[in-house]
């Protein structure tokens, strides 16, 4: 498939699990002629496809993947997504030795080795390293796919990024585009960043959120509602440890409570990353429940059950990510850049209602 551009769009990725498996096997799909009707919301954006991206850097701190091609590390264990393109053509791209900081729970230890990481005994990479591989490379976009609670080393690539004058894509709930203190710093620097924490192009927020639409809509009184999410992938293994889980409950929580008419009370509203069930692998069970009121106060309950393929939910919209802090990068644009934040992720600088959201998009695709 030719590419629309002469100017590829060179990615690096801090992270290589199932979402950077996903992102891999789907750049490679379309670059094979996938058909392009189906699971992307934009084939062409901004002038630039999905086979304009490529894969020039990565970061992993298992043993397993440090070394490998990219091509061959995004099958390695502890990664347990579906292979929909399993024969990826190699990128070139050696998976180098990362920065640990809090990028492992300590729990992770407990848990037999297919499932949890093992820590690859080369040395640490540097701030100096990082930084000199983004300029060698001449990489465009930095996409953090660390695990959830990843507060420290999440802080440590965005100031690689900063250095090196990279757009930065903030995939996880660790709040960086969000935090006013690093949208200024982004902003100073003169360089882009989109974010915070992906929102899955079908997963359960995005559901959440347009049924609490709904209801505002249709005249009906949300009472209380939860959303229960259960998986078997690491980053669930990850959030067992419920301390590394206060940024997503915060992300996912906000992602719903900004399309109510008014916040619901603490006590009726409970958003979460529930439990690790091992053989359900990168699948994610979500169970959504709304209670409230209809007309005259008649009471009324909804009750969904959604399940996905966890990673490949959120690989096309993290092409779209890429895509457009380019354009941004592009533009000489700094900063946050809000309206494919708005659009794309679940914390974003400035909540909008998801209709906004894409009216927001669409004009800053237009100005390009």
């Amino acid at each position: 498939m030719l590419s629309t551009t002469s100017n590829p769009i060179n990615i690096a990725l801090v992270g290589i699990g199932n979402c950077a498996s996903s992102l891999v096997q789907g750049l490679e799909h379309y670059r094979a002629g996938a058909n392009d009707t189906v699971g992307l919301s934009h084939f062409e954006l901004g002038g630039y496809r999905p086979s304009d991206i490529r894969v020039v850097a990565a970061w992993d701190i298992d043993q397993r993947k440090v070394g490998q091609d990219v091509s061959r590390a995004i099958f390695a264990k502890p990664n347990c997504t579906q292979s929909f393109c399993p024969h990826v053509e190699k990128t070139g791209t050696k998976v180098q030795m990362g920065r640990i900081l809090d990028g492992v729970a300590e729990h992770m230890a407990d848990y037999p080795e297919e499932r949890t990481f093992l820590i690859a005994a080369e040395r640490e990479a540097t701030r100096d390293s990082v930084v000199a591989c983004l300029r060698d490379r001449k990489v465009d976009v930095l996409v953090n796919y660390l695990p959830v609670g990843s507060q420290e080393a999440s802080e440590f690539y965005a100031e690689c990024a900063l250095e090196a004058g990279v757009a930065f894509v903030n995939a996880i709930p660790v709040f960086i585009a969000s935090d006013p203190s690093w949208a200024a710093r982004f902003e100073e620097a003169g360089v882009p960043v989109i974010g915070d924490d992906i929102k899955a192009q079908l997963g359960a927020t995005i559901v959440h959120r347009v049924l609490t639409d709904l209801f505002h809509r249709r005249g009906v009184k949300l009472d209380r509602t939860y959303q229960l999410n259960t998986g078997g992938n690491t980053d669930f293994l990850n959030m067992a440890n419920r301390t590394r889980l206060a940024s997503k409950k915060i992300s996912k929580t906000e992602a719903v409570q900004s399309v109510t008419p008014e916040p619901l009370a603490e006590q009726d509203i409970h958003i979460g990353p529930s439990d690790y069930v091992a053989w359900q692998n990168d699948n994610k069970i979500a169970f959504i429940r709304m209670e409230g009121q209809l007309f005259g106060g008649v009471p009324m309950n909804l009750e969904l059950r959604l399940s996905v393929e966890d990673s490949p939910n959120s690989a096309g919209v993290a092409i779209d990510m890429i895509r457009c802090a380019k354009i941004a990068k592009d533009r000489g644009l700094a900063g946050p850049i809000d309206a494919p934040s708005t659009c794309f992720c679940k914390h974003p600088r400035r909540q909008l209602a998801d209709s906004a959201a894409w009216t927001a998009l669409d004009q800053y695709l237009e100005e390009v």
